[in-house]
């Protein structure tokens, strides 16, 4: 909502900031519908359901089994016969049991049909390291980034959680909106309204002139972390949040790589394959002579989540790992 040129803003949590944007695409398509595990009268496990089922029942917020595949493969159907579902996955780990209903029914319907047929499916769900243990803090950014079809959205802020989300469920083609259960109970400014965030249009957090930090999700709270312990050298970092790994904004990238010469990615799935892997051969391929520095990747661990909060600690990139290397970077 907009009063005069000023658009009004309130102080919201992130969790909050998506049940409303759920609430508004309810209220606006009446072939939007919600489905998943305890999303109903529980109000889902992070409670981003919490609420709708009281406005707009249990035709539109629908409670499944634990069923991925079967409830996934619905929503599949649903699509492509025109609604518009909204998949709650409650873990990303989770995603695997439902794996071809994802990759080889969603991701490829358009081009299996000559085009004829779209699947304007919403998939969302939440990932990363927060006392889950092995088996629920694995993060899938770089599964889904790898199967062409799917949009990644992966939002680090409350407003671009909302706003991503409306973009989502408005697109015609699958999206997996990737939320982080770390993120839950941010707080941010958020527009009141119709306020949607177009895909493929990273923003910079904070411009510096000496280093850029790549990252989304939770990786950008650890990249401004760590900026604010490097500008007290005097070190001015630029970190930009892709919010998107598909579409990739590699002019973004580009552009500020091409301002400082020096470039660290920083994300929390594993190092290996990673999508930091991609975004330091994209700028290698098209940005070498700028560079002074190799560029780094400082990343999760390539070993299962430990469940101990010590360990787990010891697995995730923290601030002082990224202002490390930094720090090395520069005396290159």
């Amino acid at each position: 909502m907009t009063s005069g040129t000023a658009t009004v803003t309130r102080t919201i949590t992130y969790r909050d900031a998506l049940n409303e944007a759920l609430a508004l695409e309810l209220a606006r398509d009446p072939n939007v519908f919600v489905m998943g595990e305890d999303i109903g009268a529980y109000g889902g496990v992070f409670k981003v359901t919490q609420g709708l089922l009281d406005r707009f029942g249990p035709e539109r917020v629908r409670e499944t089994p634990i069923a991925e595949a079967g409830f996934v493969g619905a929503a599949i159907g649903a699509a492509i016969a025109g609604k518009r579902p909204i998949v709650e996955l409650m873990f990303m780990d989770f995603a695997l049991v439902a794996a071809d209903q994802l990759f080889n029914q969603a991701a490829k319907m358009r081009y299996l049909a000559a085009d004829r047929l779209r699947v304007p499916l919403t998939i969302r769900t939440q990932q990363g390291v927060a006392g889950g243990g092995p088996q629920h803090s694995q993060s899938f950014e770089a599964l889904f980034s790898h199967i062409p079809g799917f949009a990644v959205a992966l939002p680090a802020t409350p407003a671009d959680a909302k706003g991503m989300l409306l973009e989502a469920i408005r697109s015609d083609d699958p999206v997996v909106v990737i939320e982080h259960r770390a993120l839950y109970a941010t707080r941010g400014e958020v527009p009141e309204g119709d306020a949607t965030v177009p895909f493929g249009r990273a923003a910079v957090r904070r411009e510096g002139s000496d280093v850029t930090l790549v990252s989304y999700s939770r990786g950008v709270q650890v990249s401004l972390a760590a900026a604010d312990q490097l500008a007290a050298e005097g070190v001015e970092c630029e970190v930009l949040d892709l919010r998107t790994l598909v579409p990739l904004d590699r002019d973004a990238i580009l552009s500020s790589v091409q301002k400082t010469g020096r470039l660290a990615v920083v994300h929390e799935t594993h190092r290996f394959m990673g999508p930091a892997a991609e975004i330091v051969c994209e700028v290698a391929e098209q940005a070498w002579d700028v560079l002074e520095s190799p560029p780094r990747r400082i990343c999760g661990l390539d070993m299962p989540v430990p469940y101990a909060a010590a360990l787990e600690r010891a697995w995730l990139p923290q601030p002082e790992d990224v202002a490390a290397t930094v720090r090395r970077m520069l005396e290159a």
